[in-house]
């Protein structure tokens, strides 16, 4: 059969010393094996099922493999590494790569945004922490769980962001509200979270109204283009969220960050980053666009910092974390795998498989340098002879967050009182501060939150 044939030369191609441990079934019981101990194989069920291998990259394997065109044996991580094998083996030459720059609107961001994170709530349950954090954890040692790696991430942003009792933080893309509700309730800060999900919207209210938080943490449902440019803000925050701004916005979106940003402010944007200098589309970027991330675009660092430059930010520190990324990435996928029967009962076969493809891709992209993402933080540039900061990043590690928590905790006013009070972090280096406790209501439960 010519189609067979075809298919025969390709891997003839593939190098004598080149193994990839793949099995390849066709509908008529022909095998070919790649290797003596194959740790993947792939059924095609019709002739038409080859088109996808001929020639394959990940965009037609990755298409193959959601909508049912071929079934897989082996682990979600294994086919991956193997299909990344099979399309660098056999590839004449490396395709030339380009960037098309999408339109960004608030409509389409939005059904973009709804896209992706209205799946279901209990369908990200599944494979996320217990706080539904969907953004990369940070881990501090080996043994470390999702859970407390999550939180350590959590932390590691606000110590960073030097958050104190009473300031008021924003963050942008609030997700499931975990930052704001740690923000308010271990930082005493007065916290605003903005989203465009429906799901993440009513889910972060409920978990603040649970918490008695209401006067302390607020969300709504809201562009960041419409914020009012106010500069109210005394920390800001954006975890995960600029990878949907689009390339073409990245001025107007640091531009408006800027403007939203006290003088003496500070601002963390966590975002991924491509590893090609020009911004170009990843090799699988056809695959996400379509299937994950409507309208989703990364930019390389140089082009991000260059960005908040432009837009009046002074750039004071960064810092990679690729490998927590790709192991977060990796522990979800397998949490998603063990989750299996309850995650296609939620949202069916075509979109399991979806997100097991993607989540196994993601820890490979980052375990391999395809992808990075950074913590960048920033403060007015204008701002920078009288810059907040201290002169290291010891602070960062310090415990600050925790110090600043128990010096709150330790604070009781007279119910329906205001007082002001001195808040110094006993840090060196770190400024004294006038900090407002606004109710004895919140003072006292701050304190019990400890």
């Amino acid at each position: 059969m010519f189609i067979e044939h075809r298919l025969e030369k390709l891997f003839k191609r593939i190098p004598a010393d080149f193994t990839i441990p793949l099995r390849i079934v066709l509908w008529n019981g022909r095998e070919f094996n790649l290797s003596s101990e194959p740790t993947v194989t792939i059924h095609v069920p019709t002739p038409s099922a080859l088109r996808y291998f001929i020639p394959p990259d990940l965009n037609k394997l990755g298409k193959a493999f959601v909508e049912g065109h071929i079934r897989v044996e082996g682990s979600i991580h294994e086919l991956f590494r193997v299909a990344e094998s099979l399309v660098s083996s056999v590839a004449a030459n490396t395709r030339a790569r380009f960037h098309l720059f999408r339109h960004h609107s608030h409509r389409r961001d939005r059904a973009a945004i709804e896209y992706h994170y209205d799946v279901s709530n209990d369908f990200y349950s599944l494979f996320l922490d217990r706080n539904m954090v969907y953004s990369c954890a940070y881990y501090r040692r080996e043994n470390d769980s999702l859970e407390t790696a999550q939180e350590q991430k959590l932390d590691h942003i606000l110590n960073k962001l030097m958050l104190k009792p009473g300031e008021r933080f924003l963050d942008i893309g609030c997700g499931w509200g975990a930052l704001i509700l740690r923000a308010a309730k271990k930082y005493g800060a007065v916290a605003t979270g903005i989203t465009l999900s429906k799901n993440q919207f009513e889910h972060a209210r409920n978990r603040i109204q649970a918490e008695g938080l209401q006067g302390r943490c607020t969300v709504e449902l809201r562009d960041y283009r419409d914020l009012p440019d106010a500069g109210v803000f005394d920390k800001i925050a954006s975890i995960g969220m600029f990878e949907h701004v689009g390339l073409k916005n990245l001025s107007m979106y640091f531009r408006k960050i800027c403007s939203l940003l006290t003088d003496e402010g500070l601002v963390l944007n966590h975002g991924i980053t491509t590893s090609d200098v020009d911004s170009h589309e990843l090799e699988a970027g056809e695959f996400i666009d379509h299937y994950v991330f409507p309208d989703g675009e990364l930019p390389h660092l140089t082009l991000a910092l260059k960005e908040m430059s432009a837009a009046g930010l002074e750039v004071t520190d960064a810092e990679s974390l690729q490998r927590h990324y790709a192991r977060t990435c990796h522990e979800w996928a397998n949490r998603l795998e063990s989750n299996r029967d309850r995650a296609i009962a939620i949202a069916g076969d075509r979109r399991f498989r979806i997100w097991e493809i993607y989540l196994a891709g993601c820890a490979h992209a980052f375990s391999h340098g395809w992808i990075n993402i950074y913590q960048v933080l920033a403060c007015k540039a204008k701002n920078t002879a009288a810059n907040p900061l201290p002169l290291t990043r010891e602070y960062m590690y310090g415990g600050y967050g925790k110090e600043i928590s128990s010096h709150a905790a330790r604070l009781r006013c007279s119910r329906g009182a205001y007082h002001r009070f001195i808040v110094s972090a006993r840090r060196p280096g770190l400024p004294r501060s006038r900090i407002p406790i606004e109710s004895a209501q919140w003072s006292e439960r701050y304190a019990d939150s400890g």
